[in-house]
């Protein structure tokens, strides 16, 4: 069954189920396209910028230096942290190392809530597509079981539309399904290889600035 016979005797359920998993599908490979991108410019870029503060003499200089290699912003936001004015509020509140452990850990989980984005999409992808593909095979089946009803002669030609319809449904939530788990999982490690560096960054720019606890 060609795409014209199935845009042509498909109902609206089948139509919606079919450009449901299309969207799904779309989304899924622009997500995956573009975090892998990312992903692989943030590998690439962190121990680059790493070692550009630890060379640099100052923290002046470090954050010049950073941010020559920080191009996706994932080291500096953690820098620029330290920063903040904390006097006259309750931020001030307690020694060093705690302020600096509450500014470390919101700049931090900014940075891996943009690095997770479309991670939710991909994980959705992955658990409804086969059962949005599912939905499909029973509405052909029960459009098929319908059609033999309705005609006084059973002929093969009366079912195959609608028989080829199910199992193009199931193949369409498999072939959806499939690359969205595989991307989610694949995508997760690195993000997790990052989240690692980062928290080990943050944890020595902690020690380095509160200095010697007492």
């Amino acid at each position: 069954m060609g795409l014209n016979d199935f845009l042509l005797h498909s109902d609206v359920v089948s139509l919606s189920l079919a450009f449901m998993l299309l969207a799904l599908s779309v989304g899924s490979w622009v997500v995956m396209g573009w975090k892998w991108r990312l992903l692989s410019r943030v590998s690439q870029d962190l121990p680059r910028s790493v070692a550009a503060f630890w060379q640099a003499p100052s923290f002046e200089d470090a954050r010049q230096s950073v941010a020559q290699f920080d191009r996706d912003v994932c080291v500096l936001p953690l820098m620029d942290a330290t920063l903040l004015p904390l006097g006259g509020t309750l931020a001030s509140c307690g020694d060093r190392h705690h302020q600096l452990t509450r500014v470390l850990r919101d700049a931090l989980q900014q940075v891996l809530r943009r690095l997770q984005w479309g991670q939710m999409l991909l994980a959705t992808a992955g658990a409804i597509a086969p059962f949005v593909g599912l939905l499909g095979t029973v509405w052909g089946i029960f459009n098929a079981l319908t059609g033999l009803g309705e005609v006084g002669q059973i002929a093969i030609q009366d079912i195959a539309g609608p028989v080829g319809e199910a199992l193009v449904m199931t193949a369409a939530g498999l072939a959806v399904a499939i690359p969205a788990v595989m991307g989610y999982n694949l995508l997760g490690r690195r993000i997790g290889r990052i989240e690692a560096e980062l928290e080990g960054f943050a944890h020595d720019l902690r020690a380095l600035l509160a200095g010697p606890r007492g």
